[in-house]
């Protein structure tokens, strides 16, 4: 079978309407970003060179020739401070601006032509013998443009405009009464060099629109456009995009044909297996904490994607690295959505099987805060009404999930792995927004899975900074139960009993949204950029399927 019917269908929507507007001629967003990093990097060059320039002048010369006031003239520390302070300016207005990248290209040409003149207007202040020689407007005008371009027309308009500054600054020397030898024959002369350098350097500038212009129509996917990248793994990305008719934001996972081509055919299957199971399974559930799915599909090139809803938030392992353990108010409320989500996927026989802290997500939804999304439905399995496995996305003699976060049944292999392994995983994280902490360490995957098949846990009361109540640590302690039959049995049972264990105490919209204006305020500040202000985990650094050995077949006989 063609592996690229396993996705089913190619997005049917258009990309674009004929006729209803003209293309984006602009860079890629993300090369946006760089060249706008460019910007305060070449300004930081350019100024350290003016205060060398100027500092090596001022001693240098006055040791070598008493005749300062020809070699050096009059402006020349004026000049020299001019740039300096031009160069800070700019190096300002580029962390200032960034998030406004045509805007900061633009101010960086009036930069360079600044940089043109401060330059003529030095090198002309006084008559130097007719000798062959590159001006250092040439330079500036060939360097910059190429490591800051701006669009090819404005290009040559701003690089027109600076190698104008040198005849500029020898007409007025003239002005002043100052001879050149030749004339205005020399001055001519003189310039006809900026002038082919103006030329010359629209051809890089071009050549860099055309390749990304390339890369744009490369990220066209359907009727989403990628932008700046959110994400990268050893098997794929996630990109930022947008609808092209709707302009709604979305984050499309990607998988790309070259890594299916250096697999393993086993391998490879369970890539493509796994993909098509994530997208089916998040298309078949609605619960409002599970993550949306828009569209998935093969786009021309063979590449595997599926485009979902772009979250404002962060994931619950970012949650604890950043802020600390959270009290147990919050973590009840945290919890008891993901038992939402847990259950309508449990209802309809699928079981996550990948449940962790990096794998849920609170964010901001509409006008609601803390809302929990759980996400990465890639080893979701299907289990038929006699309890068996419907599929198998795993190699034989393997063990799927994280070592972390893995449940005793899955590392024994003793039986078929049900619904509760969910509550198992789930009890993990409680343990690690309660405490900060994994619920077993190990030096390796290996102890780590035997521990969480044989050792007993350390209550979560012990180690956290917060007061837990009793009955909430008995109900984790359930949770990670040796034998499922221990465990609470349904997502459904695990929720009522979270709510039960905090009579009382209530994270109450009033503290989640008092927190969120305090840690993630929904107006971002000025200078954020856009990938700051929205911090999207769609996938881990390495989303792929983790097939660790089993402990019992590395142990051996």
């Amino acid at each position: 079978m063609n592996s690229r019917r396993l996705l089913g269908r190619r997005p049917s929507t258009p990309g674009r309407i004929p006729g209803s507007s003209s293309p984006d001629r602009s860079l890629p967003s993300d090369l946006m970003i760089q060249t706008c990093r460019r910007v305060g990097i070449v300004s930081i060059v350019f100024g350290s060179i003016w205060a060398f320039m100027t500092v090596m002048n001022n001693f240098v010369i006055r040791l070598i020739s008493e005749r300062m006031d020809t070699l050096y003239p009059f402006p020349g520390n004026l000049v020299g401070g001019a740039g300096v302070a031009s160069s800070v300016a700019m190096v300002y207005l580029a962390r200032r601006i960034g998030h406004k990248p045509q805007l900061l290209i633009d101010l960086g040409s009036g930069y360079l032509v600044l940089q043109c003149l401060l330059i003529s207007v030095l090198t002309h202040w006084i008559p130097i013998p007719l000798v062959p020689r590159v001006s250092w407007v040439c330079i500036a005008i060939l360097i910059y443009p190429a490591i800051v371009p701006n669009t090819p027309r404005k290009t040559l308009v701003v690089s027109l405009v600076a190698a104008s500054t040198e005849p500029l600054a020898m007409a007025l020397s003239m002005l002043r009464g100052i001879e050149f030898l030749g004339g205005w024959l020399y001055v001519l002369w003189t310039s006809v060099p900026n002038f082919i350098c103006a030329f010359l350097v629209v051809v890089p500038v071009q050549i860099i629109h055309g390749l990304g212009q390339q890369v744009r129509r490369a990220r066209e996917l359907g009727s989403y456009r990628l932008e700046e990248p959110l994400g990268k793994g050893g098997m794929g990305e996630v990109f930022r995009a947008t609808h092209q008719m709707l302009a709604r934001p979305a984050a499309v996972k990607l998988i790309r044909p070259e890594i299916l081509g250096s697999s393993s055919p086993g391998a490879a299957r369970v890539i493509i297996q796994r993909f098509r199971r994530e997208a089916e399974a998040a298309a078949s559930l609605r619960s409002p904490h599970t993550i949306s799915l828009y569209d998935f599909g093969v786009a021309n090139d063979g590449t595997f994607f599926f485009v979902m809803e772009l979250l404002d938030g962060l994931d619950l392992e970012t949650l604890v690295e950043r802020f600390g353990p959270l009290p147990p108010e919050r973590c009840v409320h945290l919890l008891r959505q993901v038992c939402d989500s847990l259950h309508e996927a449990h209802t309809r026989g699928l079981v996550h099987r990948d449940i962790k802290p990096s794998n849920i997500f609170t964010c901001r939804l509409g006008l609601e805060v803390d809302f929990v999304k759980v996400l990465d439905f890639g080893l979701v399995k299907a289990v038929d009404e006699g309890g068996r496995e419907a599929t198998l996305l795993t190699a034989p003699d393997s063990t799927t999930g994280t070592p972390a976060y893995i449940a005793p049944e899955m590392v024994r292999g003793d039986r078929v792995a049900d619904h509760r392994v969910d509550i198992y995983t789930l009890g993990c994280v409680a343990y690690w927004l309660m405490t900060g902490r994994l619920v077993f360490q190990a030096p390796n995957a290996i102890q780590l899975m035997y521990q969480h098949a044989n050792a007993i846990p350390v209550p979560p009361s012990k180690l956290s900074e917060f007061e837990v109540p009793a009955a909430l640590d008995h109900v984790i302690l359930d949770c990670l139960a040796k034998f499922p039959e221990e465990r609470p049995q349904s997502a459904a049972e695990l929720s009522r009993r979270l709510l039960a264990a905090l009579p009382e105490l209530a994270w109450t919209g009033e503290l989640a949204q008092r927190w969120w204006d305090r840690h993630h305020p929904e107006a971002a500040r000025p200078g954020q950029t856009d990938s700051q202000r929205i911090l999207t985990k769609t996938m881990e650094a390495m989303w792929e399927p983790v097939e660790t050995p089993s402990p019992l077949a590395s142990m051996g006989p």
